[in-house]
């Protein structure tokens, strides 16, 4: 299943029924899993670990070492999940030791050409990056989040998971779960309705989160303020709304506004 013209070093891992392209190029220390599809010309550098049933599409690098001046040639880490789909041109680059010492990506993603992911990027499961996608270094993404083609996002940030972001959105601050953005500078506009239904939340559901959408942007309240009544909202302990209470409440960049 190794193409004969593909570089593989000794100390790779490679489950016996994986596959690998021509002219390929995987270092040492690179593990990929059972059933995976490696196609041409692409270049896998490790500390890297690779799940199961992943397909990496040609000329795509993975695992390289962290765009991060203070990086100094530390053994970290690149891991990722199952059944993810990575196109064309996109790099994924290993954590730092000042960040946690690893990239971790989830299972179930859809990451188009073109997308970088920087050094320390923690990323959930079901997300998709649209062409051009970028997260600086340090970025977690929740599940189920949506980038638009050419989104940035400032290091740091944070996704909250089912939220959506328009194309060649700019996001400086952390974005809220189940929120849609669109612009640079990032703005909200709305609840992601659309793609919470097709989730299978019910009606009562989304018109909790509606009303608590209101709450963080439509009425004045400060963010504690709006915390303390989405809490009181939440007496009967929704799940779905005690996602965004806990992310609200989390220390980061503050809120997309």
């Amino acid at each position: 299943m190794i193409h004969p013209s593909a570089v593989i070093d000794p100390g790779a891992k490679i489950a016996d029924d994986a596959h690998v392209g021509p002219f390929s190029v995987i270092g040492a220390d690179v593990e990929i899993g059972p059933g995976c599809h490696i196609g041409p010309h692409v270049v896998l550098s490790g500390p890297t670990r690779i799940g199961r049933d992943n397909r990496i599409y040609q000329f795509a690098s993975l695992g390289e070492a962290p765009q991060d001046k203070k990086y100094a040639g530390e053994p970290t880490l690149l891991e990722i999940g199952d059944r993810n789909v990575i196109r064309e041109y996109c790099t994924i680059n290993r954590g730092t030791a000042q960040g946690g010492n690893v990239t971790r990506i989830g299972d179930d993603n859809w990451i188009m050409a073109y997308v970088h992911i920087a050094h320390d990027c923690l990323v959930g499961n079901h997300t998709i990056f649209a062409n051009g996608a970028s997260l600086a270094g340090h970025v977690e993404v929740g599940d189920w989040a949506i980038l638009g083609g050419f989104t940035l996002v400032h290091q740091f940030c944070a996704i909250g998971a089912h939220s959506f972001c328009g194309m060649g959105s700019a996001l400086a601050k952390d974005l809220p779960p189940y929120v849609m953005v669109n612009g640079n500078p990032a703005h909200p506009h709305g609840l992601n309705s659309e793609g919470l239904r097709r989730r299978g939340f019910d009606a009562d559901t989304l018109a909790l989160l509606r009303r608590a959408y209101r709450v963080v942007y439509r009425s004045s309240l400060g963010r504690a303020d709006a915390v303390s009544e989405l809490e009181r909202m939440n007496e009967q302990g929704n799940a779905e709304l005690q996602l965004l209470i806990d992310f609200l409440k989390r220390e980061g960049r503050g809120i997309i506004r």
